[in-house]
């Protein structure tokens, strides 16, 4: 697959997938491989694919560059549009957002405007936290699911039960076509959460068919997870707002606020989207952010970080507001924290905060295992536990591996692994982070986000001097005593002179710094861990195969002399469930559902999740060995 191919609509490519005879299908996996290779690329914006000499299949995108109907692709053989062609050039192509994000709306307050979380969870930056005393009432009663949403549910939680037993392996275009077409019905049903999570499994089979060095099997196992528990509670009847999602976002009235740069973070969507988001801080703690994420990619990515900030006729950039503040009158604010800019909205710039001395300070006094834990009990303020953004001040220790370790600057705090808030080699994350590990024992102002499927893991966004700290970072007056680390590059000149560098605690001399220690690689559990993603790269029969090779002590022992019986007779329950095919007298399934198995690949995978967790909890409260 080719991203320079208009991208296609999830539902146009389900009904070219399901339109082909069975014998047809068969032929598809083969007909798509390589047919990229092949496009041109013409000069009115179509692309046309050549197969043989009397098939050509035409593209040709809409205004938005987004295939998004039948007649926008065509065959000129004989079979068109039913052909094997026409679905292997769609297939080809790259998956369209089914919601594609828009420009920050302009809407009235109490205005519903579309959402850009699409592009936003595919980059992993989350627009900010819910705003003070807007949260929704729990005591409200949720109203049923409609027979359309318990439908289009249970079509979701079949298509994903197929696409598990089938994994990887077999996880071709027929299988993907299923879970586009069930994903397209949960979509019209208003089920966008599980229409989304349908898309991730899709991307995910596809990266990992495709052999993509992006591909991690953890991902698609833990997409998985969501897609199979998102449709399985709501196919039971539970109308849970949180799986139902919303594909509009409410904007209210906010009133008058004034708001402080925290910082901004370059977003970079899989799906070809990219931008920026700003976040903000009130004096009285609430979170806020402005995000501007429109189609561009990389390119747009780094360029959004100086764009005009489109609210309230404000003047500022995104770069300066990062660091500087508004004043706005007649505000209209998502439950999420977003700055909407509708027409009444009034924006007057204000001068900047540092960190030390202004709304922010507080995110710094707290230990980071307290904000962690909170995070993880879902008790603080954040809307989205992914997304919050934490501080915390750390003495840098040196690199290890493929990330930084530091030390939290409080008695018995523990090592802490730095990782980049996004890998692309293109933004500069990692070479900041690299160059930062060149310097042990600087003293450093840390703002990032907790990875919470890692053990002590941070990924920071912004950095900047300790005040007090002689040996610290050295930045321009202008920066206001921080560094965006997906924006600015950090310089010699912004790191103290070596001579002012602290004497090396007793014991300590030259070479690799010692890697800490982490809870989740010393656990038995990654054998459960090992088998559910057994189970995605090669279907039901994999998990069969490897449970019958192994005797039930010599596999799940370990888990239960460790005490994790639970997570041990999950995984003896789906072993069990994979190798059961009960067939009849004349050798046929007695029970060709797969649901049975996908239950129990669910529990084992959800108690897996849980019991992780608790370890990455307990990692950011262990004290380094002195």
């Amino acid at each position: 697959m080719s991203t320079e191919l208009p991208p296609v609509a999830p539902e146009v490519l389900a009904e070219a997938v399901e339109n082909l005879t069975a014998r047809l299908r068969k032929k598809l996996d083969d007909a798509t491989a390589g047919c990229a290779d092949g496009a041109v690329h013409e000069a009115d914006g179509s692309v046309t694919f050549r197969f043989g000499e009397d098939a050509v299949v035409t593209l040709r995108p809409g205004p938005a560059g987004t295939v998004t109907e039948a007649g926008q692709a065509t065959c000129t053989c004989l079979l068109a549009p039913r052909c094997l062609h026409r679905a292997a050039a769609l297939g080809a192509a790259p998956l369209a957002d089914a919601a594609p994000p828009e420009p920050e709306p302009a809407p009235e307050p109490s205005a519903a405007v579309p959402t850009q979380a699409g592009a936003e969870a595919q980059a992993g930056a989350g627009p900010g936290t819910a705003v003070s005393g807007d949260p929704a009432d729990p005591a409200k009663p949720v109203p049923a699911l409609n027979p359309a949403q318990l439908g289009a549910a249970a079509a979701l939680w079949h298509a994903a039960a197929e696409a598990l037993a089938a994994g990887v392996t077999a996880g071709g275009a027929v299988v993907q076509a299923e879970l586009l077409r069930a994903a397209h019905t949960a979509r019209l049903a208003g089920l966008p959460r599980g229409e989304a999570a349908a898309l991730r499994v899709v991307r995910g089979l596809r990266a990992a068919r495709e052999r993509r060095t992006a591909h991690r099997l953890g991902d698609l196992t833990g997409s998985f997870r969501e897609l199979l528990h998102t449709a399985g509670v709501l196919a039971s009847g539970a109308a849970d707002p949180a799986l139902t999602g919303t594909s509009r976002r409410a904007y209210t009235a906010g009133g008058s606020l004034q708001v402080h740069g925290l910082c901004r973070e370059p977003v970079l969507s899989a799906t070809g989207y990219g931008g920026v988001v700003t976040h903000l801080l009130a004096p009285d703690g609430s979170r806020y952010s402005i995000s501007d994420v429109r189609p561009g990619g990389l390119a747009r990515a780094r360029g959004a970080g100086r764009a005009s900030v489109a609210l309230g006729g404000a003047t500022l950039d995104h770069a300066g507001l990062a660091r500087g503040g508004l004043r706005i009158v007649g505000a209209t604010v998502s439950a999420e924290g977003r700055l909407g800019a509708g027409r009444g909205v009034k924006a007057t710039p204000l001068p900047g905060a540092a960190w030390a001395d202004g709304p922010a300070a507080p995110l710094f006094a707290r230990p980071a295992a307290e904000a962690v834990a909170a995070l993880l009990a879902g008790t603080a303020d954040a809307a989205d536990a992914e997304t919050a953004l934490i501080g915390c001040d750390v003495v840098v220790v040196g690199a290890a591996g493929d990330h930084l370790l530091v030390h939290e600057a409080r008695p018995d705090a523990p090592l802490l692994r730095l990782l980049p808030a996004h890998p692309h080699p293109e933004l500069p994350h990692t070479e900041n982070l690299r160059r930062i590990a060149s310097y042990p024992g600087l003293h450093l102002r840390v703002l990032g986000r907790p990875d919470l499927d890692r053990a002590a893991t941070l990924r920071p966004v912004a950095v900047g001097p300790v005040a007090g700290e002689p040996y610290t970072l050295r930045l321009p007056e202008e920066w206001l005593g921080r560094a965006d680390l997906g924006y600015d590059r950090l310089q010699g000149s912004h790191f103290p002179p070596p001579d002012a560098a602290p004497e090396p605690a007793a014991g300590a001399g030259p070479g690799p710094v010692a890697e800490a220690p982490d809870p989740l690689a010393d656990s038995p559990l990654w054998r459960v861990r090992r088998l559910l993603e057994t189970g995605v790269a090669g279907g039901r029969r994999a998990v069969a195969e490897a449970a019958r090779g192994t005797a039930p002590q010599t596999a799940y022992g370990p888990l239960r002399r460790a005490g994790l019986t639970a997570a041990a007779d999950l995984a003896a329950a789906l072993a069990a469930e994979a190798d059961r095919r009960p067939r009849d007298a004349f050798g046929r399934l007695a029970d060709p559902s797969p649901d049975g198995y996908a239950w129990a690949w669910l529990a084992a995978a959800t108690h897996l999740a849980a019991a992780e967790r608790s370890l990455v909890a307990a990692s950011w409260t262990a004290a380094t060995p002195s």
